[in-house]
């Protein structure tokens, strides 16, 4: 998830861990414990833009340093509030969770979180929650603020740290349910239309979690479509795309090329544009593919002029959105 919700849920569950007064006191600290995974964005500024890829949502997002920060976390807070009457055992349970919850967020995007780095690279991704989505966050962001201007003994308190963490919970555990009847609307069509169901995935589109994209691996290509849940026909239009393996026989040595298909899970393509080799994670969706079809691919790197690729990931997340590129997402994802 974004930075902003993850400080937002720590000073609620810091809130909800505490209260009676240190409340406010334990909101920073679980706004930091929050942060402290994404920590590894600072690894951009000597990596390379394949090795950065790699980097984030890596060690600093496994089970293995949530185990090495939780102490440090929780010895200095304990020194730092020694007065108080705060078991140093408290501050551990308090810090795991936060950690914890960062780790677990973050695995329902479909970036993929290392959880068992170094020692395994499989990159966990549910793909239940777009990146940012508004549905998710809003409500916990809103308790923070409330909860930054009560007072510290203010009854009110408990109010809203309970709708900062428990609304996103069920919102969450509605997501699931969505995701479960896309899941299974694709295997329907996937059988209809003699596709494989052996590797294929779903995530929703931008900002919600009603229309979903839908990739579909079928030996040297790839089927793509999205589907509403608002949509009043079962049936999924795919359009086909071409892996094209065979533009990379002069650069299937470069160590970079291996890295972003590891990162890819090898859902990839290669293109050529005019004279530059392009190579597409399908993952991450098409810019504006709900009606332009053909369009680019969200995350696109230029294999040849790899300094072009800095920020690949965001490239092209937003692209072409105006005032009536949001209306014309609007009405496909309430199909009216």
């Amino acid at each position: 998830m974004d930075s902003l919700t993850h400080i937002a849920i720590g000073a609620c569950v810091g809130e909800a861990f505490f209260e009676k007064g240190f409340g406010k006191k334990a909101m920073i600290w679980g706004a930091l414990a929050q942060s402290i995974p994404d920590i590894d964005f600072i690894s951009s500024l000597w990596l390379n833009s394949s090795e950065s890829l790699l980097a984030h949502r890596g060690f600093t997002h496994s089970l293995l340093f949530a185990i090495l920060i939780v102490p440090v976390f929780a010895l200095i807070a304990n020194n730092v509030h020694k007065p108080q009457n705060i078991s140093f055992y408290k501050w551990i349970a308090f810090f795991l969770t936060e950690v914890f919850i960062h780790l677990f967020i973050d695995a329902f995007n479909n970036y993929g979180i290392g959880w068992f780095e170094p020692f395994s690279h499989h990159r966990f991704s549910f793909n239940i929650l777009y990146v940012a989505d508004p549905f998710f966050s809003i409500p916990t962001i809103i308790s923070f603020v409330v909860l930054i201007f009560l007072g510290k003994y203010d009854v009110r308190r408990k109010k809203w740290w309970k709708f900062g963490v428990y609304i996103p919970v069920v919102y969450l555990s509605y997501c699931s349910i969505n995701k479960l009847k896309i899941d299974n609307i694709v295997k329907q069509n996937l059988d209809l239309q003699h596709l494989s169901k052996q590797k294929y995935f779903t995530t929703p589109a931008p900002l919600q979690n009603w229309l979903w994209y839908i990739v579909v691996n079928d030996r040297d290509g790839f089927y793509v479509g999205f589907y509403s849940l608002f949509d009043k026909k079962n049936s999924i239009k795919f359009n086909y795309f071409p892996q094209n393996k065979y533009l990379l026989k002069d650069v299937s040595d470069h160590e970079e090329l291996q890295k972003l298909i590891r990162f890819s899970k090898n859902y990839y393509t290669i293109e050529k544009w005019h004279d530059t080799l392009v190579f597409n994670d399908l993952r991450f969706g098409q810019i504006l593919g709900w009606h332009l079809a053909r369009n680019h691919f969200v995350f696109h790197y230029y294999l040849e002029h790899s300094e072009e690729s800095r920020l690949v990931v965001q490239r092209g997340r937003f692209m072409g959105w105006n005032k009536n590129e949001f209306n014309i997402f609007f009405h496909r994802v309430f199909n009216y």
